[in-house]
């Protein structure tokens, strides 16, 4: 595309209320996500079945909520 054609539909663009224009940028952000977002949606259901079968077998060592809490402060703190 040229400048010239470029900076027409921008302006164009601009002339959009500005819920079009909000609407139009995540539809442009989500198609540039697009292509990396099957790969890593597949790759993290792979990782959350793999979790699943660990706790299942009883191989997951598990914290609740207030140790876990714990933990991430005590890291955060450094």
């Amino acid at each position: 595309m040229s400048t010239a054609a470029f900076d027409h539909l921008r302006s164009q663009i601009m002339t959009l209320s500005e819920s079009e224009r909000a609407e139009l940028a995540h539809d442009l952000i989500e198609s540039l996500d697009a292509p990396n977002k099957s790969n890593v949606s597949s790759e993290w259901e792979h990782e959350i079945e793999k979790r699943v079968a660990q706790i299942d077998a009883g191989n997951a060592k598990l914290l609740d909520r207030n140790t876990f809490r714990k933990r991430m402060e005590a890291r955060l703190k450094g």
